[in-house]
């Protein structure tokens, strides 16, 4: 069977070589280009939003082609100066999937099932249509994680050496502590969120709290979010508890089974990838005195999203690494 490993890096290059022949189309003129000025119900809160094509769209074009170039090296194992090109790698990666895009991806995992919803029974409010919330600016960053977690993937078998030099204790250790920085991150921004459902205008001015009561449903929006980052911690301690690795009894239709490791890992890993470029955004967004509340919780995102990474790979490997040793195989 095709296995991740085989496929991601061509993957990878011809997404490089699709977005980087787009990047010159874009530089000779062409229309479309993702992060020109728009109107402020289609800008995105993109750190290239607003950027001149003159200067970017060449840009895209000479990355996106080299990066093709290198993806394919890699993948086909000519990993000559094979520090530099997993440098490389590693900041394509890192630009297009935490720096480049904003908040649209976390909006998407916490919003799933309602687009879903609303793509058969129309968007609530003023919106006219699904198109409202991912217009092309919004799904161009999309595209953009989707080439970033490509290259990711292409590459991070090549570099986890010294986490598999761990052992299951010092993971565990690690797993620990970055279970509890996951948890604690999201506190403030809960804090805000339910405080405001109740009239608490906590870090914002009492005329954009009055606007928040008159807006339908704006309110239960936020404490649905915070409730549901709640949750998230609570399933977060899973990645250093028993329970995260055999099905507790009140699992009935499982209890006892072991829990496959993937079940834990992909789902954790993705939120932790979607909270990054949202808290950055919320960095380059600034906080005053007077409105605190409203960005300065989200700028732990960061923090946020770092910490339950790290969580989610100490538990992928622990659990790896006791599987090799039940099977007699030798751990690292």
């Amino acid at each position: 069977m095709l296995r991740w490993r085989d496929w991601s890096g061509y993957a990878a290059a011809v997404w490089s070589l699709v977005y980087g022949a787009l990047g010159l189309f874009w530089a000779l003129g062409g229309a479309g280009f993702p992060f020109a000025s728009v109107e402020d119900d289609r800008a995105t809160g993109s750190i290239l939003e607003g950027s001149p094509a003159g200067i970017v769209a060449p840009g895209m074009a000479a990355v996106g082609l080299a990066g093709a170039i290198v993806a394919l090296r890699m993948a086909r194992g000519r990993d000559g100066a094979r520090t530099a090109l997993i440098v490389f790698g590693w900041v394509v990666a890192g630009t297009l999937a935490l720096v480049i895009p904003d908040y649209t991806l976390l909006m998407l995992v916490a919003f799933a099932p309602l687009l879903l919803v609303f793509a058969f029974t129309g968007v609530p409010g003023p919106q006219e249509g699904i198109g409202d919330i991912l217009y092309w600016h919004r799904v161009n960053l999309i595209i953009l994680f989707v080439g970033g977690v490509l290259w990711a993937l292409a590459y991070q078998r090549r570099t986890t050496r010294q986490w598999k030099q761990a052992t299951p204790d010092q993971l565990r250790r690690w797993g620990r502590w970055a279970v509890w920085v996951a948890c604690a991150a999201p506190v403030p921004y809960e804090i805000t969120r339910v405080a405001w459902y109740f009239g608490v205008p906590l870090g914002i001015p009492e005329d954009f709290a009055q606007m928040m009561r008159e807006t339908p449903g704006m309110l239960e929006i936020g404490l649905g979010c915070a409730v549901a980052s709640i949750c998230g911690s609570i399933l977060t301690h899973g990645l250093v508890s028993r329970w995260g690795e055999v099905y507790p009894r009140w699992v009935w239709f499982k209890a006892g089974e072991r829990v496959p490791p993937a079940l834990a890992v992909v789902p954790a890993a993705l939120v932790a990838v979607v909270l990054i470029p949202a808290g950055l955004m919320n960095v380059r967004m600034g906080a005053d005195r007077d409105t605190w509340g409203m960005n300065a919780p989200g700028m732990l995102w960061v923090v946020w999203g770092v910490a339950l990474g790290v969580a989610a790979c100490a538990y992928g490997l622990r659990r790896r690494s006791r599987a090799s040793s039940s099977a007699g195989g030798v751990v690292a």
